[in-house]
């Protein structure tokens, strides 16, 4: 899971900034209403709505702007139709690559993206390329600091493997749960259930395998998941690269 883990990593710190925070948005505004549109309006009915609309809320993104993307998903107000697609692709090293899009024009947005990938040493892959690579999983982050009530390794892992988590990486400043995607919720509600923080919880695509990159491939690497999340149409990208901690550090000093 290196791959998946660092880069969240990585997004979380750069996540801080008025310009991703920016994005971040025009994301969760795009899953709100492409979830009402596939699912109705009703979070109560519509897992992926409701966790959408969760998501939202965790960013501090205006209760507004959430009701009109909703009204927007189910026709109540006009809006923009956007078509969900996979695209897949090696990055530098061999690095697999698989990102996630919402967009209105897609001969715009897959022409970009294969300029993204060859500017970077990378390039697009044939459906199925390196999809078999990744797993669908449920991922909760939880804050080791910030917490009201002291939580422990040992006792955080028993109220998630009680819920039906599969593990959990302790990293330098968070517990990283991983989950089925039928045990997700169960292991979301736990953990609220005991009051705990979550800092972040999502369904993800996560790596079975890495990848070692090193040098000017692993600079390179980052400069291509960078350049994807940037993109207005990618909602994520994913991808099973393992770069040394100490490296990992140097660039992004």
């Amino acid at each position: 899971m290196s791959g998946h883990s660092k880069w969240a990593t990585i997004k979380r710190k750069k996540g801080a900034t008025d310009a991703a925070r920016g994005r971040l948005f025009t994301r969760l505004i795009k899953e709100i209403t492409i979830a009402a549109r596939n699912g109705g309006g009703n979070p109560e009915g519509n897992p992926r709505l409701r966790l959408a609309i969760l998501t939202a809320k965790a960013a501090n993104m205006p209760a507004d702007n959430i009701k009109r993307a909703t009204q927007k998903g189910t026709g109540e107000l006009e809006g923009v139709h956007y078509e969900e697609l996979t695209y897949e692709g090696y990055g530098p090293g061999g690095v697999a690559v698989l990102v996630e899009i919402a967009t209105d024009n897609n001969n715009r947005t897959v022409s970009e993206l294969r300029h993204i990938f060859s500017r970077n040493n990378g390039n697009l892959g044939n459906s199925g390329s390196v999809a078999w690579m990744f797993d669908r999983k449920g991922t909760v982050v939880v804050p080791k600091s910030g917490q009201s009530l002291p939580v422990t390794e040992d006792s955080l892992l028993e109220t998630i493997l009680e819920a039906g988590a599969e593990d959990m990486q302790a990293e330098e400043e968070t517990f990283n749960i991983t989950t089925s995607p039928q045990t997700f919720d169960a292991v979301k509600k736990a953990l609220e259930d005991r009051q705990i923080v979550i800092e972040s919880a999502s369904l993800a695509m996560i790596p079975q395998n890495t990848v070692k990159v090193t040098g000017k491939d692993a600079e390179n690497t980052l400069k291509l998941m960078e350049a994807l999340e940037e993109h207005d149409d990618v909602q994520n990208a994913y991808a099973n690269f393992d770069i040394d901690e100490k490296e990992l550090a140097a660039l992004n000093g």
